[in-house]
Parts: C-alpha cells; structure tokens; sequence
C-alpha cells in the first residue's frame, strides 16, 4: 500500500529547493510556509537554510572591482592593433 503524501510535510529534498528560490525571491508564498514548518523540526535543512543564508550575504557584499566597458573597448582595441601589426611582420 501506498502512503499518501501529506500537503503540508514536505521532504528535505524539496525543501533544499524550496530554500534556494526563497533566496532569489521565486518561492511561492505556500512554499514559503511549508518550508517554515519544515525549518521548525528539520536540523539538516535549518543547516542548508543557514549556510545558504551565510553564502548570499558575502555574496552581496562583495567588492568586485571589473573594467568598465570603455576600459574593455578600449583594451580590446589595443589588442587587435597589436594582433593586426604583428600578422602583418610575419
């Protein structure tokens, strides 16, 4: 016989996923509930759930310091010149 799945319970799989789109705000409001109830009695997603936590806020704030895209035009340009002369010594 078959158990039947329960609406609310949800397993830890699921709620590992459920946890990933509430960090990027695609979680349903459901989803946000069931995970809930699920973060209230489950060590190992309450774990994921802080660990991930944890991973978007040194994510966001990070410094990255990139080139800005006229920094880039600018150094690609230099490079094909260069490239340019260079086939044209061979």
């Amino acid at each position: 016989m078959r158990m039947k799945k329960s609406f609310l319970f949800i397993s830890c799989e699921e709620a590992k996923h459920i946890c990933d789109k509430t960090q990027y705000g695609e979680a349903t409001s459901w989803e946000r509930i069931k995970l809930a109830l699920r973060l209230s009695w489950c060590r190992v997603t309450r774990a994921y759930s802080n660990k991930n936590n944890k991973l978007t806020d040194a994510i966001e704030h990070l410094e990255i310091d990139c080139l800005k895209n006229d920094e880039r035009h600018k150094i690609k340009q230099q490079f094909e010149e260069e490239l340019t002369k260079h086939q044209y010594n061979q």
